[in-house]
């Protein structure tokens, strides 16, 4: 087992779990996590247009955490484990150093959230990309 794709997943996972408090909770969480104040304030309205965007989030972030748990040897052997977990670790990179390029244009969020959501995502990226090379010629 890959103790760093184990704990790709397991980041995966609790960002899943993050999301999900912001459905749960509401326009708080969604505010402190920097969701933009149009979020929250749909949510306070009672729009379903969060939970559903959030959902969505939360959907991809349980399929990602599967496939580090997969290639990990953690669970079962998933379809196209080498080009998903590929993917899911370049996706992750791009968001990282993409997010920088808005602390300065912060369109709706804050810089603050720009910068923290990068760092948290390239951290995500590089726990990814070293089980991933670890595990490259078991895949």
């Amino acid at each position: 087992m890959n103790i760093f794709l184990i704990f790709a997943g397991f980041l995966s996972a609790l960002a899943a779990l993050m999301h999900i408090g912001c459905i749960y909770f509401g326009a708080p969480w969604y505010r402190f996590f920097g969701a933009g104040e149009q979020m929250a304030q749909l949510a306070e309205q009672g729009s379903s247009k969060p939970a559903l965007i959030t959902s969505g989030i939360v959907l991809m972030l349980c399929i990602w955490s599967a496939y580090a748990f997969s290639a990990a040897g953690f669970i079962t052997k998933l379809p196209l484990l080498k080009t998903a977990l590929t993917l899911i670790t370049l996706i992750y990179t791009a968001r990282g150093v993409a997010g920088f390029f808005f602390i300065n244009n912060p369109m709706g969020r804050s810089s603050e959230f720009w910068f923290w959501s990068s760092v948290i995502c390239l951290s995500f990226g590089f726990v990814h990309f070293i089980g991933l090379k670890q595990q490259w010629a078991n895949l």
